[in-house]
Order: C-alpha cells, then sequence, then structure tokens
C-alpha cells in the first residue's frame, strides 16, 4: 500500500492520512492495518496517565525532548476529551506540547477519546500500530485522565506513568481508580510544591500493603519531577526504560504483548460477528423482538438467543442414548 510505504519512508503527511484512515475503521482502514501489521512490535508503547491538572502533557513533552536529546524517535499520541458539540478533539495537549513541533524525529497526534471506557478509543491502538510501523522508537500515549476507566490504558502500554501531585487528595483517588494495580512508575510532578514528602510517603504505604507481592515481580519506583523546570526529567525517563528492561530479561515482554494480541483479536471478533449478525437479520425479525421486549413478554437473553437462532445454523444435539 503507498501509503505506509510513503509513512515508513518519513512522509508525514502520508502519517497522518494513515492515522485519519484507520480512525475510520472502515475497510480501507483494514486494508491500511494489514499492510503495516508485519512492520509493528518494535516500539516502546509508555501510557502516561493521572488526574487532570499533574501536568502529564509538560512531562510528557520534557521526556520526549530528554529521549530526542538522545537519538531517540518519538511519537506521542494525546487521546483528548471528544467535544460535547462537535465530537472532535479539543487538542488542547497539541497546543501545550508546541516545543516538540519542528522536529522531525518528533510526531504528535491528538485523537478524541469518544467517550469509551478509559477515554482510550479502540482507535487509538491502531494508531499506536501505524506509530510503530513508522518506526518510532517511543510511542507514548497520554490519556484523559477520566479516573478509574484508565485501568484500560494498561492493556495497550508495555510501561504505565501514573503522574501524582502533592495536595491534591490523589492517594484517594489512586486507591478508587485501581491506579496502583496497573502503576509501573510513579511519578510525583510539582514536586517543589509543599506536601511532596507526604504524598512520596502515602505512595510507599499503599505500594507496600496487601500481601507485598507486586506485578511482574517490579515494584514501581516513584520518581519527584518538576517539569517546569526540566528536574529529575531524566531519572523519570531511566524508570521507564528499567522497566522496559525488566520486562525483556524475565521473558515478560513476549508474554505481555501475547496477552494484548489475544485481547484484541477477541474484540475484533465480537465486534464483527454483532456486525454481521444484525446485517443478516431480518427488518421485521428484529422489529418483532424489539416490540415483544419492550411490551415485557420477552427477556433481552431470550431474545439474543431467537436471534442468533434466526440467522445462524447450528447443529442440532445428539439424542439423549435409550437407557
Amino acid at each position: 500500500m503507498e501509503l505506509v510505504a510513503k509513512a515508513r519512508a518519513g512522509n508525514r503527511r502520508a502519517l497522518a492520512r494513515l492515522i485519519t484512515l484507520v480512525e475510520a475503521g472502515d475497510a480501507q482502514a483494514q486494508t491500511a492495518l494489514a499492510a503495516l501489521y508485519p512492520y509493528t512490535g518494535h516500539a516502546h508503547i509508555v501510557g502516561v496517565t493521572g488526574a487532570p491538572g499533574t501536568g502529564k502533557s509538560t512531562l510528557v513533552t520534557q521526556m520526549a525532548l530528554h529521549w530526542r536529546s538522545l537519538g531517540r524517535t518519538v511519537a506521542v499520541l494525546a487521546v483528548d476529551p471528544t467535544s460535547p458539540f462537535s465530537g472532535g478533539a479539543i487538542l488542547g495537549d497539541r497546543i501545550r506540547m508546541q516545543a516538540l513541533g519542528g522536529d522531525s524525529g518528533c510526531y504528535i497526534r491528538s485523537m478524541a477519546s469518544r467517550g469509551s471506557l478509559g477515554g482510550l478509543s479502540r482507535a487509538t491502538g491502531d494508531a499506536v500500530k501505524v506509530l510503530d510501523a513508522a518506526g518510532f522508537d517511543i510511542v507514548i500515549v497520554e490519556t484523559v485522565g477520566a479516573g478509574q476507566a484508565e485501568v484500560e490504558i494498561a492493556r495497550e502500554a508495555h510501561t504505565v506513568v501514573v503522574v501524582e501531585v502533592p495536595g491534591m487528595g490523589d492517594d484517594i483517588q489512586a486507591i478508587k481508580a485501581g491506579i496502583l494495580e496497573i502503576a509501573d512508575v510513579f511519578v510525583v510532578n510539582k514536586a517543589d510544591r509543599e506536601g511532596v514528602e507526604r504524598t512520596v510517603r502515602q505512595l510507599q504505604m499503599m505500594l507496600h500493603l496487601g500481601s507485598g507481592e507486586h506485578r511482574d515481580g517490579w515494584e514501581p519506583p516513584i520518581v519527584q519531577t518538576v517539569s517546569n523546570t526540566g528536574k529529575n526529567i531524566a531519572e523519570a525517563a531511566a524508570a521507564v526504560e528499567r522497566h522496559l528492561e525488566h520486562l525483556k530479561s524475565n521473558n515478560l515482554l513476549e508474554l505481555r504483548e501475547r496477552e494484548r494480541i489475544e485481547r484484541e483479536w477477541k474484540v475484533i471478533m465480537r465486534e464483527t460477528l454483532l456486525r454481521q449478525l444484525l446485517q443478516r437479520l431480518e427488518p421485521h425479525v428484529h422489529e418483532q423482538l424489539l416490540k415483544q421486549m419492550s411490551e415485557r413478554q420477552l427477556d433481552p437473553y431470550a431474545a439474543a438467543n431467537q436471534a442468533i437462532e434466526s440467522v445462524l445454523e447450528f447443529p442440532q444435539p445428539p439424542a439423549p442414548s435409550p437407557a
């Protein structure tokens, strides 16, 4: 496919068109994804999440600048809240990341969350594949910071960075959101604020609650940063890279990738089967089942079984053996 070849050759316009194509999710998107899929599986996918106001975008900008100074290429997918009026992304993060503009080794793209669970639409996963296939060393996915549903990001990233700040009561929010379970690296940003020691102590205490066992045998480090000044950005980036090395050296990276692929495959099969089933369901059967459910003559489970049986042919179960 010409667009894939151009994007892999560094053509930014082709890259942008390719991401727009996969966002649409139509037949052309599937053709494009099939063409680029063999080139995926090389980038380090880093998720960055945390409550609004924790300085995620500034942190991402500084970490990207740090990796660029080391010669690494970096792509950033900023998942913006979907505008309730236009349905498009608000694009706030791209405005805040102007320091990365004009660098040929860096690419920034905003995507609308489209209200999906975790603020991370399935199109984001496909966009990550595009950037991976285009040859970026590191792909950062920054999420909306919507709270409990942020757990979904862990399913797409190799390394998850959870950003906290002093004085926001995020310790309680972190417990509610299940953030502890998904964090591979904690960054306490705006660490020049009063109360940073208390926030670090609370995180340390929560990390050692329960059995004390950590996911994949990795205890998430806690790094204090001040993104506005660049303080400890190198340390935060190093913690992210140490986590990847831990996964590789313990044969966990391949396992995580296999689990992610299987999960994605099942989601696609479920969506494809539902779409094909609805396309084949006779309109009068569709209306009849809806009417029966509305009048409480039929429950949704029975209606689902009837819809499936009217479209698909199942082999008859064997007759019971005579006693």
